[in-house]
């Protein structure tokens, strides 16, 4: 039994106990025990939660008495190693027997009988292995495919130790040869004095005079032997190229041996970095993570009440690793006496917080910033990325970050922490594991490259997006706010949420509005009310206002809107009036421009809340108002000769007759609503999304109120058309509820009933009250024509209630004079 390889003996001990008693061991007995056989006295042992004198006089005591009743022997502190050491050769001896019997018996029903008897008694589940049965496949193939050497690489606590001593414990090798570095560079141990080590004590030959020989006769006994050999924690070998340092250089020649193709070894290195010999031939293998039913059958037999949501989450936040889950495992137990919920509650916001987590990733930033100061800079700096909605960043995100290193000298800093797992990849794309992460964010925070490093990363993910089409456009480009929030520039912050792209269907769309698209309401609005009262008054902050307003009555809030939309052009009046008669220029002509756009698009906005709302006279006289400012002189000439200019405002004259005939249909005056649909067919093609989208909407509405059915089907299927190919979800579900009303009325109810709940349950998803309640008003009224009376009550209900939150008392009325 070789001590020097402490995880073996521990996975031993702990088959040994358990076997024996029917118990596990507690996390904290499991610490004392280890440390003890590592010679640590009481007073150095680090068992978080535990003071010296409570591991001294309460656990330790109960420990021993334990351990002596189960070994028949006295065990204490002192003789641990002694007493342990012969027990437990003679259990590896005898479960090695009898899983040698086991694998004697037949294959057949009665043997399979057997050996489900047998199996759990000779050998135990070792909790500490569990979730490798891939890794294991892994490297049986690549054995199988002439490797002599593998390095298993991954980051701290991920379990690479753990693999390849079981690994090789379960290959039937004659023997199995340890070696585990020094954790610092200075006390490692010449190659040569291992060299001799193996010969002496493992095969009982006496080491030549020099290294060369002593290396010859151990490769003839390999040759001859079927041997495992296990190099364990490589990485303080190694230099900043990944080579092995100076002293160490003969490594490379007992590397060289044991890839020999006659010899009958097979070789496992641990390494949290990779190994760069070139005239070496080394199998790397990327360890990964636990996966979550690994997490769960641990704390099961741990018997952890389990709430699968919290170690779903807890799992994700640790990012599966295997340390990280048996020190979590412990603290649950002593700490909050298995109360998994309890523990996470406490301990959620700061998950580094329990001292021998934060030392298991300490240890490899302070070893990377004195061996690679711009690979550290570089990890440190990648704390500032969220890797949430956007979970990884291209390459280019780690360039940007690279500002003070020299361009030829960039990749080899990126692959430096690749080659060290300290940073994930995938598909090309990199992340921080989420404790790496919280490292780096936290000494990112203390440096000076704190508001540097967010700025360049604003700066990339804004021009890595030129137009928003899809949610993870919008998504990719919105991460720049969170920068700008994080170093409270708020003006920037703000500035992300009112950029305007291009995009396929619209010339200039703000990145809130597409959100609103994309029916992202409360997300959006919850955004910019994070930052719109921290800015002074100002054009992003009067944008702002206009968006917010946008998304409230899309929401259904309609007060709220109309509120927000009067903030908009109060805002944009009051600068307007500082520059109004200042000198002449293009840039003056372009920020005045936008005031106006502003002042006039809230006179619009305004005009829709209240067609919501039922108030058809209000409404009716602010988009004649709306006509009316656009047509105004000063508009006409800061509009002259720019054709951009003039389409926006011709765009909002334009929708204002869409929904003047609109309220004119409403109003049974067919001759004025087919003269302003007259009118509003001069929209151009190159119009605002909203407009196309609206337009096709109201015009099918307009036409079901003059009775042009046939019209009024073309363009709801249009308006749908459109707002799938726009991914306008919100346009989607009114016209779904126009379509329904229309079925309905030609008496194909089925059909009508069926629109009717594909827009309730869009429409509930956005959160959009006051389409909503349309939405259940025309449902009720379809069950009533069809006479269920069972059915329509429920909706009228719903309809009415919801027009009531909404404050919209004309709408309420509306709905209970359609009851019969």
């Amino acid at each position: 039994m070789n001590f020097q390889n402490i995880e073996e003996v521990m996975s031993l001990l702990e088959q040994w106990v358990s076997e024996k008693t029917g118990k596990a061991l507690a996390p904290v007995e499991i610490g004392i025990l280890q440390q003890s056989l590592e010679g640590k006295t009481y007073e150095q042992m680090e068992i978080r939660g535990y003071s010296v004198a409570y591991i001294k006089t309460v656990v330790s005591p109960k420990l021993w008495k334990q351990l002596s009743e189960v070994a028949g022997t006295p065990v204490n502190k002192k003789n641990c190693q002694l007493v342990l050491k012969g027990i437990l050769e003679e259990f590896e001896n005898q479960s090695q027997l009898k899983l040698q019997e086991i694998q004697e018996f037949e294959v057949d029903q009665s043997v399979t009988e057997n050996y489900s008897r047998i199996a759990p008694q000779s050998i135990p589940m070792n909790p500490h292995f569990i979730g490798r049965e891939n890794a294991i496949a892994h490297l049986k193939t690549k054995i199988n495919q002439g490797a002599k050497i593998i390095l298993i690489q991954a980051a701290a606590g991920i379990g690479k130790t753990t693999l390849a001593t079981e690994f090789l414990k379960n290959q039937n090798f004659d023997k199995i040869l340890y070696l585990t570095m020094a954790k610092e560079k200075e006390t490692i141990s010449p190659v040569e004095t291992i060299v001799e080590e193996w010969l002496k004590k493992d095969f009982q030959e006496e080491p030549g005079r020099d290294f060369m020989v002593s290396l010859a006769r151990l490769q003839r006994l390999l040759q001859n032997q079927k041997i495992g050999v296990l190099i364990d924690n490589l990485e303080p070998a190694l230099d900043s190229e990944f080579r092995f340092i100076e002293p160490h250089r003969h490594y490379i020649e007992l590397l060289r041996m044991l890839t020999d193709p006659m010899v009958q070894s097979v070789t496992l290195i641990t390494s949290r970095e990779r190994l760069c010999e070139g005239d070496i031939t080394v199998e790397t293998y990327r360890l990964p993570e636990l996966d979550y039913c690994a997490w769960k059958q641990y704390f099961e037999y741990y018997q952890i009440n389990n709430y699968e949501s919290i170690l779903t989450e807890m799992h994700k936040a640790y990012g599966g690793n295997a340390k990280a889950m048996r020190i979590l495992c412990g603290a649950i137990q002593e700490d909050n006496q298995g109360d998994i919920q309890a523990y996470w509650n406490y301990n959620k916001a700061e998950i580094l917080a329990k001292p021998d987590l934060k030392n298991l990733v300490n240890s490899q930033f302070n070893r990377l910033q004195e061996l690679d100061i711009n690979a550290f800079k570089l990890l440190c700096r990648l704390g500032c990325y969220r890797y949430q909605d956007v979970p990884t960043v291209p390459y280019n995100g780690l360039l940007c970050l690279l500002w003070d290193v020299p361009e030829g000298e960039q990749r080899r800093v990126i692959e430096s922490l690749k080659n060290r797992s300290l940073v994930e990849v995938n598909k090309g794309e990199f992340f921080l594991h989420p404790m790496v992460r919280e490292e780096a964010i936290s000494r990112l925070r203390k440096s000076e490259d704190w508001k540097t490093a967010n700025i360049k990363a604003a700066e990339f993910w804004t021009e890595s997006v030129e137009s928003v089409e899809t949610i993870k456009d919008g998504l990719t480009a919105l991460e720049a706010y969170y920068h700008y929030v994080e170093i409270d520039d708020f003006e920037q912050a703000g500035s992300i949420i009112e950029k305007e792209r291009d995009n396929k269907w619209q010339r200039g769309q703000a990145l809130g509005g597409s959100f609103a698209r994309f029916g992202l309401l409360q997300q959006t609005a919850s955004l910019i009310n994070k930052v719109k009262d921290k800015l002074e008054n100002s054009y992003v902050k009067a944008r702002l206002y206009k968006i917010l307003g946008d998304i409230q009555w899309l929401r259904g809030s309609i007060h709220q809107a109309i509120n927000y939309h009067k903030e908009c052009k109060s805002i944009a009046e009051k600068i307007k009036t500082i520059y109004i008669d200042s000198e002449q220029s293009p840039e003056l002509d372009f920020y005045l421009y936008q005031l106006y756009g502003l002042s006039v698009v809230s006179l619009f906005n305004q005009g829709l809340c209240y067609f919501n709302i039922g108030d058809l006279g209000q409404s009716y006289l602010l988009f004649k108002e709306t006509i009316f400012t656009v047509s105004s002189k000063k508009i006409i000439l800061i509009t002259k000769e720019n054709q951009l200019y003039q389409d926006y405002f011709y765009h909002l004259q334009l929708s204002s007759y869409v929904y003047l005939a609109l309220i004119n249909s409403y109003w049974a005056n067919t001759e004025k609503t087919l003269s302003y649909i007259n009118k509003s067919e001069l929209l151009k093609p190159r119009d605002m999304i909203w407009n196309q989208g609206y337009t096709f909407l109201c015009l099918g509405t307009a036409y079901k109120n003059i009775n042009e059915t046939i019209k009024s089907f073309q363009m709801y299927n249009q308006a749908i058309s459109f707002a799938e190919e726009t991914n306008y979800t919100q346009l989607k579900a009114k016209a779904l509820t126009g379509l329904g009303e229309l079925y309905r009325i030609q008496g194909e109810f089925a059909t009508a009933l069926t629109h009717h709940q594909e827009s309730i349950e869009i429409l509930e998803n956005i959160g959009a009250k006051c389409d909503l309640a349309e939405a259940y008003y025309q449902l009720a009224l379809s069950y009533q024509q069809m006479g269920d009376r069972v059915n329509s009550k429920p909706n009228f209900d719903n309809a009415i209630q919801l027009f009531t939150e909404i404050e919209a008392p004309r709408r309420v009325e509306r709905v209970i004079k359609s009851i019969i």
